[in-house]
């Protein structure tokens, strides 16, 4: 079920009116009703994957209760290690074992050996590398005693499947949710009215941003080599806007619904694109994931101690990682590579803990340094997009090749220019509003500290009128992080 659907605009209020008018009176009921409307939420696409997301609660309940239990280091070690075992055989297996069988052919061939590999017809869960990291960060914590184990397993599955954020995030802690299923609700209008404000904002972002640059990205990127350097450059400026304006929309989509239940979400994205570096925008892009790799993996591995090669090793490490996590291509390895390599020159410098407030807080505009400092790495991660779209390697090389030619200079050879014309002005006054609303916990927050009523209403107004006119709503398309 889409969250830009109409599908979702019955499901929603529907479960809206059951959970505060019928089942207030209790919140383990309405823990059950949670549960329930998750389910039906994530079977809406295929109701056999519903089976999963069964099989790793109860297995992580489980390992919960039982180490709960033990004190013995090896049993303890043992139980931690089965649940990643599972979580992570599920979604290896349906996401790396075509990739990994093909490969190995593909090797065995070029050494001259007949290999013959056994492909399978797999569809892929949605949303699956988002609940698996979930329920691990649980048992994990409880094996580090962290987190007390859980003996209400309503609330749990709660957890795991909580519908707002179950196919793509915030990749929730449980330190963090769980302890929120286990009290009262009481409903807070001024907490509805946030969340529908960035419930709004979500919405403008996926259908207008995003879903209106996805026509000219698919165009350009479906035959890179119809277009002069200026298009695919583009091109490429289009699909940095459709990313964020797609998983950051998600995002605000999924905190917003959560907010409408009395749930606190965390914050992931913290407009990233007026980065001055390189590493500030790694913390602000897809924080709940980063974060999760820095705890889970980064830290543990020695994080940034030690001599530079620890550094090095451990900085590949984590953006190899994170790139083979976003699907199985080669294409993804080779964009965590390179984001590794911008990463390494303020890692050695010690510079990769430099910008850690917002971007000339308290001004209306940004200095020139500053300002050349954020264009200047909105261009590397923009060069690194074009990997991360790439349908393969060849591609993406085809592409880079074709952006640094001489028709660089040229006028963009693109089609219906009338329409990138009406999508660039969309685009400014989109920069514009996130521009604004840095410093608020998202763009469209800041909107009535300083307009009366009617300022307030005209720009909620005017943000409606602009997803009906522009929202491209002859398809509905998927959220491009469903894919992972």
């Amino acid at each position: 079920m889409l969250f830009n659907s109409l599908d979702f605009a019955i499901f929603l209020p529907t479960v809206f009116i059951l959970y505060w008018m019928i089942f207030r009176g209790s919140f383990k009921r309405q823990n059950v009703l949670l549960v329930l409307a998750s389910y039906v939420f994530y079977g809406w696409w295929d109701w056999r994957f519903l089976s999963l997301i069964l099989f790793s609660t109860l297995v992580d309940f489980w390992v919960g209760l039982q180490l709960d239990k033990s004190q013995d280091k090896k049993v303890r070690k043992g139980l931690m290690t089965l649940s990643v075992l599972v979580n992570l055989g599920f979604l290896g297996f349906f996401k790396y074992y075509n990739f990994f069988v093909d490969n190995f052919q593909q090797a065995f061939n070029f050494l001259g050996y007949e290999f013959e590999s056994y492909s399978l017809s797999i569809i892929l869960p949605v949303g699956i590398s988002f609940y698996t990291f979930q329920t691990m960060s649980y048992t994990i914590d409880v094996y580090r005693n962290k987190l007390q184990p859980t003996k209400d397993f309503i609330a749990f599955s709660a957890f795991i499947s909580f519908f707002p954020q179950l196919v793509a995030g915030p990749i929730e802690r449980a330190t963090h949710l769980l302890p929120q299923f286990y009290h009262p609700r009481s409903f807070d209008f001024g907490l509805a009215i946030l969340g529908i404000k960035q419930i709004i904002w979500g919405l403008f972002k996926k259908m207008v941003i995003a879903d209106n640059a996805a026509v000219i990205v698919n165009a350009v990127f479906a035959n890179e080599q119809a277009y002069n350097g200026s298009a695919l450059w583009l091109g490429a400026f289009f699909f940095a806007l459709q990313i964020y304006g797609d998983f950051s929309g998600y995002s605000d989509i999924a905190i917003g619904t959560a907010r409408l239940f009395g749930f606190d979400l965390m914050k992931n994205f913290a407009f990233p694109y007026f980065s001055r570096d390189v590493a500030e925008f790694w913390r602000r892009w897809h924080i709940s994931l980063s974060t999760w790799f820095r705890d889970y993996l980064y830290i543990p591995l020695g994080g940034s101690k030690g001599n530079n090669w620890f550094k090095i090793r451990n900085t590949f490490i984590i953006f190899l990682v994170s790139g083979f996590w976003h699907g199985a291509n080669w294409t993804f390895l080779a964009w965590g590579l390179l984001n590794a390599l911008y990463f390494l020159p303020s890692l050695l410098s010690g510079g990769h803990r430099q910008h850690l407030d917002v971007v000339a807080k308290g001004k209306k505009l940004v200095g020139f340094k500053e300002g050349l400092h954020i264009l200047t790495t909105f261009v590397l991660i923009t060069i690194a997009w074009v990997l991360f779209r790439a349908e393969n390697i060849h591609h993406a090389w085809n592409y880079l090749k074709g952006m640094f030619s001489t028709s660089i200079i040229e006028l963009p050879n693109l089609n219906h220019m009338q329409d990138v014309y009406v999508m660039l002005g969309l685009i400014v006054f989109f920069i514009w509003m996130e521009w604004r609303g840095r410093e608020r916990e998202f763009a469209l927050s800041h909107v009535g500290y300083k307009l009366g009523v009617f300022g307030k209403w005209t720009v909620y107004s005017g943000l409606v009128l602009l997803i009906y006119i522009f929202g491209n709503t002859d398809v509905e398309l998927e959220f491009i992080y469903f894919q992972f």
